[in-house]
């Protein structure tokens, strides 16, 4: 005989011990629950095999049931095939589905001023991780205004400075001057940096980390020796012109990111330089692409599926680490920084 859901909570609240309002609450995700009590509803409503629909769970709560995902727009960039966007996307994915909710994708348009506040009105979100900001005035007050209306939304791998946001980041600082500190240990001295547009924060970070390393081992900065690119694979090949005609004065370099280093290796190539006399590399993100490359790719690895998992955390309701963002208006930033780690590879040993 087929169970009703009414019957199926009657069932699951009396072997939890609880009331039917109280599995209502944890089923629904609404209001205080007490962690031990939650998952002791949880685990018996497995056991019973009741699930309530996610339409009966949605209109109870008055929600969605979405977590919004803001994409960065990036011209001519497959956003999907750039490892450490698929590596959020999964932790945060995970999270989610483990939830009970979905996520919808918004992808930001050439030019376009982000209107977050609309997403929550319109009841398409009903919480929301920002990838891919920028420093940015309009950014800030958008995000300010959702901020002050109470929406909860969390950034991912960028920092604002000065704003009081919940933010899940990784530690590039130190990324940054453990890659130019190894390349120091194995002898470097002429370190070409290419980094990414200033308008990241994590480009700013991590030229903090270089100018770190190089001043702990008394090394003179050189503002010839660092380039900008945009993290596409394409600007490392065009910064590879100028790493050649300078290679008589650089003899290792550090990319903010591994499709800059494996343009810059391409273009080298390319230009008819033999792998043995590449200078010394190091790249970031430890992309599945760093092992693979000739010579395997020192690299910076990020743990980006964990962020992922961290920022979606932040924002399921009845979790413990969910931050109203009403608490942190006019405090400092709540930000998460993940450690990092240098895994090295044949192409930043001296041989």
């Amino acid at each position: 005989m087929e169970v009703s859901n009414i019957v199926s909570r009657k069932e699951v609240a009396e072997l939890a011990g609880v009331s039917e309002a109280t599995v209502s609450r944890v089923l629904n995700a609404t209001g205080p629950i007490k962690e031990d009590t939650r998952k002791r509803v949880l685990d018996v409503a497995n056991q019973l095999g009741y699930v309530p629909s996610a339409l009966a769970r949605n209109f109870a709560r008055s929600k969605s049931g979405h977590l919004g995902v803001v994409m960065p727009y990036i011209p001519k960039a497959h956003l999907f095939s750039a490892y450490f966007f698929s590596e959020m996307l999964s932790g945060i994915g995970n999270k989610a589905r483990d939830s009970g909710l979905d996520l919808l994708l918004l992808f930001r348009k050439p030019g376009e001023r982000m209107d977050y506040s609309s997403l929550f009105r319109q009841q398409r979100v009903d919480s929301c991780i920002i990838l891919g900001a920028k420093d940015d005035h309009d950014e800030v007050e958008a995000l300010r205004k959702l901020q002050e209306e109470g929406r909860p939304f969390c950034v991912m791998n960028h920092h604002f400075e000065g704003q009081s946001f919940c933010e899940v980041d990784a530690d590039h600082v130190e990324g940054s001057r453990a890659a130019v500190n190894h390349l120091i240990e194995q002898g470097y001295r002429r370190i070409a940096f290419l980094n990414g547009p200033d308008t990241y924060s994590n480009s700013t970070e991590r030229l903090k980390g270089y100018l770190i390393a190089l001043q702990e081992a008394d090394i003179e900065y050189d503002h010839e020796l660092v380039l900008e690119g945009n993290y596409s694979r394409r600007s490392g090949f065009e910064a590879s012109t100028t790493i050649l005609d300078k290679l008589d004065d650089i003899d290792a370099v550090f990319a903010a990111n591994d499709r800059m280093a494996l343009g810059v290796m391409q273009g080298l190539r390319e230009r008819g330089l033999a792998v043995e006399q590449f200078p010394a590399f190091v790249g970031y993100d430890d992309s599945d692409a760093a092992e693979m490359a000739v010579p395997p790719l020192s690299s910076v690895r990020v743990p980006f599926y964990e962020m992922g998992e961290l920022a979606a955390s932040k924002l399921i309701p009845g979790s413990q680490d969910l931050i109203p963002a009403l608490e942190l208006a006019g405090s400092d930033s709540i930000r998460e920084l993940l450690s990092t780690a240098l895994i090295v590879r044949a192409s930043s040993i001296r041989q």
